[in-house]
Order: C-alpha cells, then structure tokens, then sequence
C-alpha cells in the first residue's frame, strides 16, 4: 500500500515537473520574423492543445513508399483525430496510402484546417499497441465525445504522434506572433 502511494506521488511530481516547451520564433528569412529573447508576442503553449482540440478535420502529410519514379513525393489527406496529453491520435487503414506511407518512414506532419489560425506539428506516428487498453480507451472516448464513433470498431491501427517541432501562425499577427516550439 505504501509502495502503490509513493509510486502515485512520484507520478504526480514528475507530472507537474513537466515544464511546458520552449517556444521561439521560426526560422523563415524573407518573412519579416525576428527573434523574441523577451518573449513578447509569442503564443503560449496552452493555444495549440485550444486549437487541435477544438479541430474536426486535420490535414496528414505523409511521404510516398514505393520504388517508382515519384518516391519521395508528398501525400496529403485529411483524417479525423483527437489531441490528448500533447500528442496526436488518429486510424487509418492499414492498406490506405496513408498507411503504406507511415509502414514505410513514419515522419509525417499534422496541420489543422484553419488557414487564419494554423498549428503545424512535425513528428513520428507510432502505433499504439493493443496491449495498451488504457490509452485505447481514453483514445476512444475522446472521439465518441467528438466523432460520435470509436476508432477501434474499424479493426485498423491508431497511431500517436508525439511532436517534435510545432509551429502556430495567426494570420492577425503575423509576423509578430509566429511561434515554434521544440518538444
């Protein structure tokens, strides 16, 4: 009982350890953009978690496996998904393009559909795994919540993007506001 009550403890405090990450300006010469040492203008973290999780349709670009002439190029198609504990959740066919793509090289880039307010989150989409029964099914009720459906009636992978890089653009603001931050 004690040991289950420090390992609750120690969850907690490496929980609220966890610092938010560090947002700069992009890197975009020819925009206008300079850099923030002070901070000001910058989006705050708490902006792209409001902007993903209010998102219905998301765009996934993926990069095209395959041994012919257009190896290489971009794919790009909308999905439906859910934003939890900073990461990005999504299915797709295991035989779709997109799947075939992720099968192959994994990085992919998520956007949200709004031009005037745009997040874009590069990352690496794993799958998440069966054995996982608690992520499924918070997965799950956060797309009943949305969807009105659960991913894993489809019987096809849900994957997990964990960022690396995001980026958040408010078209108002710009270039005052452009933001990135490296996770």
């Amino acid at each position: 009982m004690a040991k289950r009550a420090a390992k609750r403890s120690l969850t907690r405090s490496a929980t609220a350890a966890k610092s938010q990450p560090k947002a700069d300006r992009p890197f975009a010469p020819g925009y206008g953009i300079v850099g923030a040492e002070d901070g000001k203008g910058l989006l705050p973290w708490a902006w792209v978690a409001k902007k993903m999780s209010n998102c219905r349709t998301f765009w996934l670009a993926t990069i095209h496996a395959g041994l012919h002439a257009g190896q290489g190029r971009p794919h790009v198609m909308p999905v439906w998904g859910v934003w939890l504990d900073d990461a990005f959740f999504f299915s797709t066919g295991r035989k779709s393009r997109k799947g075939q793509n992720l099968a192959a090289n994994p990085a992919c880039t998520i956007t949200n559909d709004d031009g005037e307010e745009a997040v874009v989150a590069e990352g690496v989409a794993t799958q998440v795994q069966v054995e996982d029964a608690a992520a499924l099914e918070r997965i799950a009720t956060a797309y009943q919540k949305k969807y009105k459906m659960d991913p894993r009636s489809m019987g096809e992978p849900i994957f997990r993007v964990q960022p690396s890089r995001v980026f958040g653009f408010v078209e108002k603001t710009f270039p005052q506001s452009a933001t990135r931050w490296k996770l």
